[in-house]
């Protein structure tokens, strides 16, 4: 699992599963978002498995689900709000990391602008 660290108070990653919960714990993060709808690959953990073992690990988790190319306005705020809320370090995942990033980027826009930015 390669981590992306964007700020102290986030980090992005590819998909993740349930075997990666113990380094993720161990690399100090409390917090996961999930920015990967299910379904979008037959061989992807669905949210509700990562949830499961997360919650039982400790960890707070949030699902935002964004389809890839699609990154709205509303799903920025969202993420924003989720990490506003989460206790920090947060870890955000999708299929790559690029939509985690995206979303953190428009989300940091709207926050210094006051208005988030379209693709």
């Amino acid at each position: 699992m390669h981590l992306n660290q964007i700020n102290d108070a986030l980090s992005v990653a590819a998909q993740i599963t349930t075997a990666d919960l113990t380094a993720i714990i161990d690399a100090g993060f409390r917090s996961i978002i999930c920015n990967r709808p299910d379904g979008e690959s037959a061989d992807q953990p669905t949210y509700a498995e990562i949830e499961a073992a997360a919650k039982a690990a400790g960890l707070d988790m949030r699902y935002i689900p964004v389809q890839s190319g699609f990154v709205r306005d509303e799903d920025a705020l969202a993420f924003g709000a989720a990490l506003r809320d989460l206790p920090k370090p947060v870890l955000a995942y999708c299929r790559s990391g690029a939509r985690s990033s995206m979303l953190w980027s428009l989300w940091a826009a709207h926050r210094d602008t006051g208005t988030v930015a379209a693709e």
